[in-house]
């Protein structure tokens, strides 16, 4: 099929399913488990992979083994980067022991929810952020700076579209080389994507942009769809659906890998990512967690079929 007027060739799809997809989930998957869900995503096509969260294990127990998983894991091979999240200097300085390649700094869009998340204001965070985005470069590592709940918060209900480019603007500022837009509780609908990664683009110059959806409410493929007609290539997805957020009540799954990756190849959009193996490394997560996952593709399989 022809590629609709307005999208990109390709798209880079982010796998975060065994990081955001796990750490909302009841089950404590072992760490072998964990490093088959990345060999397994690697093994399908996928280049970029969320493969641990340097957090305090206290607060999300699941990630509790992000060292022991990149310890089995080792150096990326060609072609892959390994993507470890941060939320403060302890969590920089734990990832960069490690082989991750990338480090995913987070802020929230409103002090509501980055005390919830993190324990810290919007400005604590973000003036800490600035600090670490050269540490990681000067290590070595690539770095995105995440704002979550950009289109939406759990705590303080709308997000002010001038907060979300004030970030963006610091974040390409301080040298991060890329700044995603979290839709962390699923709010966010097309028309807003447009608006907001419209106004973040005009701030952040070189810096990629990359979109992180749930889909809480139903809309999340169409505002991936909405998102690379602003020019977004990188896209951020969920093997099997798997996911939310701890510190968001309500926020359930990300965006299904299958389900994007069905949409984009039925547009002629090249993702690099064999989608047959990713529906049944889906099908297999939810056998490991006991549980049913929500990506569609896991139900009704492709068509053609």
């Amino acid at each position: 099929m022809s590629i609709p007027p307005g999208l990109p060739a390709a798209v880079t799809l982010v796998e975060v399913g065994a990081r955001d997809g796990l750490q909302n989930e009841a089950a404590v998957l072992p760490t072998a488990t964990k490093v088959e869900l990345i060999r397994r995503m690697v093994a399908a096509g996928v280049g970029r992979i969320e493969t641990a969260s340097f957090v305090h294990p206290k607060l999300i127990p699941q990630m509790a083994d992000a060292e022991a998983v990149m310890g089995e894991l080792g150096a990326s091979p060609d072609g892959v980067s390994a993507i470890g999240l941060v939320l403060n200097r302890r969590g920089l300085d734990r990832a960069l022991a490690t082989a991750v390649d990338e480090v995913n700094f987070v802020v929230g869009a409103t002090d509501g929810f980055t005390a919830a998340n993190q324990g810290s204001s919007v400005e604590a965070a973000m003036t800490e952020i600035e600090a670490m985005v050269p540490e990681a470069a000067a290590a070595g590592r690539s770095s995105t700076v995440t704002i979550s709940v950009a289109f939406g918060c759990p705590y303080e209900g709308e997000v002010a579209v001038g907060a979300v480019t004030s970030l963006a603007r610091r974040a390409a500022e301080a040298g991060a080389d890329e700044v995603a837009l979290g839709d962390t509780i699923g709010v966010a609908v097309p028309s807003q994507v447009v608006e907001v990664f419209g106004m973040v683009a005009a701030v952040t110059g070189d810096a990629n942009l990359r979109a992180h959806f749930h889909d809480t409410r139903n809309t999340a493929v169409a505002n991936v769809y909405a998102a690379l007609t602003c020019g977004v290539t990188t896209i951020d997805a969920s093997v099997g659906g798997a996911g939310g957020c701890p510190f968001a009540p309500e926020a359930t799954g990300n965006v299904a890998t299958e389900d994007v990756l069905y949409a984009l190849h039925r547009m002629g959009v090249a993702t690099g990512i064999d989608l047959d193996a990713t529906i049944a490394t889906g099908r297999w997560l939810g056998a490991q967690l006991s549980k049913d996952l929500p990506a569609a593709l896991g139900h009704s399989g492709p068509f053609p079929s």
